[in-house]
């Protein structure tokens, strides 16, 4: 039976400043895809909220671009669907205890092993999104805020980027046909099954304030619940999160 991305136009290149941007080059022509586009190199990776992502050669860098809704809430939601992805993709390689740390980067042993930037867009009447991914395959950056890890770190036999990448896109179009069909509910559910820190405690940096607390649960629209020591409930839609 054939993979559900088996069938899914790729673009390779050698080099690229980033495949988002790429992606949204593309997509501000009118080429919204569906489309993954992979680089052997990249120049000028970017994180979330515009930080540096280290590009290291023989590490996976890749970008789907997919048609898209334009609903904010959806495209938030998808974030998700690509952590599951990835995390497919890691232990179809790797026996390491994994989990996904809240929102969507997917951690080897605790430590950082991917990172994911969703961006879209509308241009005319076609809105896009971008689905940005990259994988440590045979390289682990070093960063200063957390500790990291990559696929060479547990195994001898580590795979090409294309290899890699055939592996995330059938994974990627499993769980995006599973949000098409059944909503964010099952997405949730087995975001839930492989979360990292729930129940535990857990510090949120927000732009204006810092909360502190037990980290609780998902929420329906994929807040991180988060509920403090005097009872309080909160939700936090963005910022960075810090579990003991």
């Amino acid at each position: 039976m054939p993979q559900p991305g088996s069938k899914m136009r790729r673009k390779v290149c050698d080099r690229l400043v980033s495949t988002n941007l790429e992606a949204k080059r593309l997509a501000k022509a009118g080429n919204v895809g569906p489309l993954w586009i992979m680089a052997r190199e990249q120049t000028g990776g970017v994180g979330r909220r515009g930080r540096s992502w280290v590009s290291q050669k023989g590490n996976l860098f890749a970008s789907g671009l997919y048609p898209h809704s334009g609903n904010a809430q959806a495209a938030a939601q998808m974030s998700f669907v690509a952590a599951l992805a990835v995390h497919e993709t890691i232990n179809h390689y790797i026996d390491a205890p994994s989990a996904i740390k809240w929102p969507n980067d997917v951690l080897a042993a605790g430590r950082k092993i991917s990172g994911i930037l969703l961006e879209s867009g509308q241009d005319k009447d076609k809105a896009w999104l971008v689905v940005g991914i990259g994988i440590n395959l045979a390289h682990a950056p070093q960063l200063t805020d957390q500790k990291t890890s990559c696929l060479a770190d547990w195994s001898q036999t580590v795979p090409k980027p294309e290899q890699a990448l055939d592996i995330l896109i059938n994974s990627y179009e499993h769980w995006r046909e599973q949000f098409e069909r059944g909503g964010f509910a099952p997405i949730r559910s087995a975001w839930l099954a492989r979360a990292h820190g729930l129940g535990g405690p857990v510090i949120a940096r927000l732009p204006n304030k810092t909360i502190s607390g037990k980290a609780i649960g998902l929420d329906v629209d994929g807040a991180l619940e988060i509920e403090t020591a005097a009872g309080e409930r909160i939700k936090i839609h963005a910022g960075d999160v810090f579990f003991s």
